[in-house]
């Protein structure tokens, strides 16, 4: 909506942008679009903007590089927090600073537990606007990276047999060869053979390391272990 005054403070020259990541405005102010957009820029981001919410939905259609999205509550037609449940339900990983010149307490406390990364209220002291949007993208490239981490696990975990994951399961919940081989059936060397070509699949030198791994596939959260599709496997 629109609103004058919206920045206090010019942008610190001082402040780190990471280069390279892109800041996603979305307000139907065009004046306080061109003002931010201004101001990123010459702060060091790469600056897209939106006058709408749908047509942020429209042209948003590549997410591999680092960003974050700056959305106005109140806009014509789709809403701040619809686009954030548009989003969500899209899978989008970028993180959103909410901004707005008439807060509430129950839009701020429905759109940050659906996953805003902050809620600032106009006029926006420039330095905050900076610390947030800093704080964002970290929060975007460190999410990247897990979720980096965790595709190569379950790359690595789909090369596993049906018997290997068994084996895999049992071992990470502290099992020893001995009390597998009871439980599965096959021979005390046999398990032994399992677990050395399961760990080479995982690209793991140790059982802490293996044990690791299964904390990042959650396999250590229920009885049934998940496989690289989120199916239960098991082999007779």
């Amino acid at each position: 909506m629109p609103h004058r005054n919206a920045f206090v403070s010019p942008l610190a020259p001082s402040d780190a942008p990471v280069f390279g990541a892109t800041v996603h405005i979305v307000d139907d102010d065009a004046s306080f679009r061109t003002a931010l957009e201004r101001r990123l820029r010459r702060a060091g981001y790469d600056v897209a903007i939106y006058p709408t919410a749908q047509q942020l939905l429209n042209d948003l259609s590549d997410e591999s590089g680092l960003g974050c999205i700056i959305l106005d509550v109140r806009m014509p037609g789709l809403s701040g927090p619809e686009l954030q449940t548009r989003l969500v339900e899209s899978g989008s990983t970028l993180p959103i600073l909410f901004i707005t010149g008439y807060p509430d307490v129950p839009t701020i406390v429905s759109t940050m537990k659906a996953g805003a990364q902050d809620f600032l209220t106009k006029p926006i002291n420039s330095q905050q606007l900076l610390q947030a949007i800093e704080g964002a993208i970290a929060h975007h490239k460190a999410s990247g990276e897990v979720k980096a981490k965790l595709d190569v696990l379950r790359s690595h975990l789909a090369k596993l047999t049906p018997r290997e994951r068994q084996v895999f399961e049992l071992v990470v919940r502290g099992e020893t060869n001995k009390q597998i081989a009871y439980q599965l059936g096959p021979t005390e060397r046999t398990i032994k053979a399992h677990r050395q070509r399961l760990m080479q699949k995982m690209e793991v030198q140790s059982l802490p390391e293996l044990v690791s791994a299964a904390e990042h596939l959650g396999a250590l959260s229920g009885y049934g272990f998940a496989g690289a599709d989120g199916s239960a496997d098991h082999d007779e």
